[in-house]
């Protein structure tokens, strides 16, 4: 390390906040449900995830080896492209964050390190193949397949407790559904750690090959490993309130059956994706099976207006964080004038989004809104489902503010 230069030092910080960055905006994939469906209390719940983020990284490099090996090419890279990809990832999770759409991070720091890439070097420092067959693909197989793997899952849990009459058996069972949940939603905290923050891994070690700590090929030091779990774990326990928000009860209504299903499908996708090497986002797998829940359960609705922004968020985030990397590099290859520039873009552009989201802070207390119109009024026509129905009808009234009492315990009916 004695080798790092102040240019190396300085996207060494900027990857571990991009990885900070990640932890608080993909906090939803893991606890979005558990929060909605009262299974775990907030704040509990991002503390657990946040741990098991951290231990999750130390499960395998071959995410990290990918991006820092396979995407592009390492011969004659500058330091100062993985700051410039930096740049464009960390604004485009920012930006989204603040209008709450579940994104994703791994596309914005893919988009960034290509857009700056191509600037530096062309395209012919993109490994093309690496790209269709580890990013591209896996972003359009991964929230299909969990998305049905989680409705199937969905449909099979309330034909097996359709014949559930007893009070008490159905109290049981929602108990187990909820405790189910949690196992459930801890197994998505450990994939999104050991898949999402590799991803920092492998920048880190590609910027530390492009200055010549490390050889090419060199698998990430013991110090990136323990650094960038403790980034995105920290992330994490800050809780990305306003994407949690939209992946609980923005998107669809979820009760603990299809929470569990959804969950234990993403976490499934993710962990055979991670040990494959499959860059894929946690993000699409997670909001995939979140929506094939949904459609799981008789009566159940999707908000299409919310997850059609979502969509939309997906397509843009490659070319608009690529496009912020390619403008970021432009800058950093006319001199050191040009990295300063680039660094206070970066800050005041991090600054003035923070400023925004404090208009209407979204935070533990306020996370979990009412159903929405459409949602209740479909409710109100369309016949329970069979099995579980007491449990079912079960809903959650927010009791009004009283400062004298917890403002984010419900009242439950």
């Amino acid at each position: 390390m004695e080798h790092i230069t102040l240019l190396l030092a300085i996207v060494v910080v900027t990857a571990l906040v991009f990885d900070f960055t990640n932890g608080f905006h993909d906090t939803a994939n893991a606890m979005a449900t558990t929060i909605s469906t009262g299974a775990l209390k907030p704040k509990t719940a991002v503390a657990m995830s946040a741990v098991l983020n951290l231990v999750g990284a130390f499960l395998s490099v071959e995410v990290a080896k990918t991006i820092s090996g396979g995407i592009i090419n390492e011969d004659g890279l500058r330091t100062e492209v993985i700051f410039a990809a930096l740049v464009g990832a960390i604004l485009w999770n920012l930006l989204t964050w603040l209008v709450g759409l579940p994104s994703s991070s791994s596309h914005a720091l893919f988009g960034g390190l290509i857009g700056a890439a191509v600037m530096s070097a062309g395209w012919s420092s993109i490994d093309g193949g690496t790209v269709v067959t580890k990013v591209l693909l896996p972003a359009i197989a991964a929230p299909l397949v969990a998305g049905v793997a989680a409705l199937l899952a969905t449909r099979l849990t309330y034909r097996l407790n359709r014949k559930i009459t007893d009070e008490a058996q159905l109290k049981s069972t929602a108990k187990g559904y909820r405790a189910g949940q949690i196992a459930s939603a801890g197994l998505v905290s450990l994939a999104h750690g050991t898949n999402d923050a590799q991803k920092t891994m492998g920048i880190i070690t590609l910027a530390l090959v492009t200055g010549g700590v490390l050889a090419p090929g060199s698998n990430p030091p013991v110090w990136v490993i323990a650094s960038a779990g403790i980034a995105i774990a920290l992330g994490t326990y800050l809780g990305g309130w306003r994407i949690i928000r939209t992946m609980g009860s923005g998107l669809t209504d979820l009760r603990p059956p299809q929470g569990f299903a959804a969950q234990t499908s993403a976490a499934t996708v993710i962990l055979a994706s991670s040990h494959l090497g499959f860059s894929l986002s946690t993000t699409q797998s997670c909001s995939g099976a979140v929506m094939g829940a949904g459609l799981g359960r008789k009566g159940g609705v999707v908000r299409w207006s919310t997850a059609t922004r979502m969509f939309i968020a997906w397509g843009l985030t490659l070319p608009a964080a690529g496009l912020v990397g390619a403008g970021a590099e432009f800058l950093t290859k006319q001199g050191p004038w040009g990295v300063a520039v680039v660094a206070a873009v970066l800050v005041g552009g991090s600054a003035a989004i923070w400023l925004l989201s404090r208009r209407k802070p979204v935070d533990h207390t306020n996370v979990n809104e009412p159903a929405g119109v459409v949602t209740t009024a479909i409710a109100a026509v369309s016949p329970p489902p069979v099995g579980l129905a007491d449990t079912d009808l079960k809903t959650t009234i927010h009791a009004p503010a009283d400062p004298q009492t917890d403002p984010a315990r419900p009242a439950t009916v």
